[in-house]
C-alpha cells in the first residue's frame, strides 16, 4: 500500500514536472517568439508608467498574446525598472523580448507626429514633423504662419491624433506680450491669461506640453526656469560688476540680447556696456529706444528716425543715465551668463560691420572710423537693392 502511494506519488510528481517545464517552455516561446502584431504600431509610453500598463496596452493593441508573460519576462530579465518613457515604433511580428529592450533602452522617438510652435521676434511659425517609420527620421510635413486661415488639413489630422507630441519654443529676445499672445493663438491650449509677465521673467527655451493644457501652467514653467538661471549667474557673477542686483543683470542682459548677432560676441558687447556704466557714460543703445515706442508689442519695421534717439522714455539710454528700468525682452542662457562674467576689454563704442558682428573701437575717433565704414557698405548694399 505505501509502496503504491508512493509510486502514484511519484507519477504525479513527474507529471507536474512536466507539465510545469512544458507551461516554462511555453512561455518563453511566447516570449521569444514572433509576436502576432501585423501592422506596425507607435507606442506611447508616459512618464510614470508601468511594465503592467504597458503590457496591457501591448495586448489590447495586438502586439502581444499576453500581458501576464510580458511582465514575467521584463522581470526575470531585470528590465521592468528600466522602462523608458518615450515613442516607440513597434513593427510587425516584434516579440516581446524585443519590445521590452526597445522600450527600456531609452533613446530618440522612433515614431508619432510632433507638433512645435516657434514664437519668434517677428511672428508664430508652427511646424509639423513625423518620424519616417522606414528611414527613421524626423521629417517635416509642412511649416505655416498661424495667421493662415484656415488651418491646414495636415496640422488638423496630426494634431487631433492620439499620441501626438507638443512643444511650443521661444527665439532668445522675444517680448512677453509676443509670448502671451502667441499662446492665446495656440488652439491646443486652454485657459486665460489673466497679465502680461513682467519683461525679461520667460526663459527662451522649448517646452514640452500636453493637449489642453493650461496656458498660465506653461507661463509658470517658463518663469520658473528663467528665475533659475538668473539666480546661477547672479551666485557666479564676477566681482566689481557695477550692477546691484540680479534684476539690473537681467536688464544689462536683456540689451546684450537685443545688439548680439553673433552669438560668440556677447561677452564682448556685455564688456562695453559695463565699461560705459562703469564710466559713468550713457549706454546709446537703439533696441532700448525701440523698446521705448513700441513697448514689446510690435515690430518697428523701420529705422529709428533722429527724432526719436532723442525723445525722453525711461527707456531711451541715449537720454537716460545708467540702465533702463526694466529689461527690453527676455534674454537667453548664454546673454544672461554674458551680463554676469563679461569680457574684460577696453573698448566703449562697436557699430555694425558688414558680416552681422560688429567692430569695436576703443575711443570715440576710432568709432567714427568703423561708423564711416558701415555707412559705405549700407550705401553699397542700397545701391544693389534699388538696381
Amino acid at each position: 500500500m505505501v509502496r503504491s502511494l508512493a509510486s502514484n506519488g511519484l507519477t504525479l510528481l513527474i507529471v507536474v514536472f512536466f507539465l510545469l517545464a512544458s507551461v516554462i517552455l511555453w512561455g518563453q516561446r511566447q516570449y521569444y517568439g514572433n509576436g502576432p502584431l501585423s501592422e506596425a504600431i507607435c507606442l506611447r509610453v508616459e512618464r510614470g508608467a508601468s511594465m503592467t500598463s504597458v503590457g496591457e496596452y501591448l495586448r489590447a493593441e495586438g502586439a502581444i498574446s499576453s500581458a501576464q508573460i510580458f511582465q514575467l519576462g521584463a522581470d526575470y530579465t531585470d528590465k521592468t525598472s528600466a522602462l523608458k518613457a518615450g515613442r516607440f515604433l513597434i513593427e510587425p511580428t516584434e516579440s516581446m523580448e524585443m519590445i521590452v529592450e526597445k522600450i527600456t533602452a531609452g533613446g530618440a522617438n522612433t515614431c508619432g507626429a510632433e507638433v512645435i510652435y516657434r514664437v519668434g521676434v517677428t511672428r508664430l511659425v508652427t511646424e509639423v514633423r513625423e518620424i519616417n517609420p522606414t528611414t527613421k527620421k524626423n521629417e517635416s510635413l509642412i511649416e505655416f504662419n498661424v495667421d493662415t486661415a484656415p488651418f491646414p488639413p495636415v496640422y488638423q489630422q496630426k494634431k487631433d491624433e492620439p499620441g501626438t507630441r507638443f512643444r511650443v519654443s521661444l527665439a532668445e529676445g522675444v517680448t512677453s506680450w509676443q509670448v502671451t499672445e502667441a499662446l492665446k493663438q495656440i488652439d491646443v491650449l486652454t485657459g486665460d491669461i489673466d497679465d502680461v509677465p513682467i519683461e525679461g521673467s520667460l526663459a527662451p527655451e522649448s517646452y514640452e506640453f500636453v493637449r489642453d493644457e493650461l496656458r498660465a501652467k506653461i507661463l509658470k514653467k517658463m518663469q520658473d526656469l528663467q528665475k533659475q538661471r538668473v539666480d546661477e549667474a547672479w551666485s557666479a557673477r564676477f566681482d566689481g560688476l557695477p550692477l546691484n542686483n540680479p534684476e539690473e543683470m537681467l536688464i544689462l542682459a536683456s540689451i546684450i540680447e537685443k545688439e548680439s548677432g553673433v552669438a560668440e560676441e556677447r561677452a564682448k558687447i556685455a564688456s562695453v556696456f559695463v565699461n560705459r556704466l562703469n564710466r559713468g557714460m550713457r549706454l546709446q543703445t537703439d533696441p532700448t529706444v525701440i523698446y521705448g515706442i513700441t513697448k514689446g508689442r510690435e515690430v518697428l519695421g523701420r529705422g529709428l528716425r533722429r527724432s526719436e534717439l532723442t525723445q525722453p522714455t525711461p527707456w531711451n539710454t541715449y537720454v537716460i543715465d545708467g540702465l533702463p528700468p526694466t529689461p527690453i525682452a527676455n534674454p537667453g542662457r548664454a546673454s544672461i551668463q554674458a551680463a554676469s562674467r563679461p569680457d574684460d576689454t577696453p573698448y566703449f563704442f562697436f557699430v555694425a560691420d558688414g558680416t552681422g558682428g560688429h567692430a569695436f573701437a576703443q575711443n570715440l575717433a576710432e568709432h567714427n572710423r568703423n561708423v564711416t565704414i558701415w555707412r559705405r557698405i549700407e550705401a553699397e548694399r542700397n545701391a544693389r537693392v534699388s538696381e
